[in-house]
């Protein structure tokens, strides 16, 4: 069974996210409101996969993004996107994340993109 981090801001779409994972068979180690609270959970539990928000307070997906992989360079990262963050993605992509789902969930295309991180 995989572990994963769950960081994101919304309480909705973490509870939602958490849902479809469970559903799907993963462990839900963790889950950060924030990229700095990600940062210091991915480094204290050590989880196989992080499913990161890319808008958040404090810290943004893509700079937890940065500090994860650089600390951690074989970590695998989902960036979760909202619609018009094609920058954003992009510079995600250039920073090594694994996948990417975007908002609103589709039960199928989140558990597609974790499965790819398993490969």
């Amino acid at each position: 069974m995989k572990n994963v981090l769950i960081v994101d801001d919304s309480r909705t779409s973490r509870r939602i996210l958490k849902d479809i994972l469970e559903r799907a068979g993963y462990n839900i180690v963790g889950e950060a409101i924030n990229g700095k609270e990600g940062v210091e959970f991915y480094a204290k539990l050590l989880p196989d996969i992080v499913t990161m928000d890319i808008t958040m307070p404090e810290m943004d997906g893509i700079e937890a993004l940065r500090q994860i992989k650089k600390d951690f360079p074989d970590s695998k990262v989902v960036m979760i996107t909202a619609a018009g963050q094609k920058d954003k993605m992009m510079e995600a992509v250039k920073l090594g994340a694994t996948e990417f789902v975007s908002k609103p969930f589709v039960e199928e295309t989140v558990i597609e993109a974790l499965a790819h991180c398993e490969m």
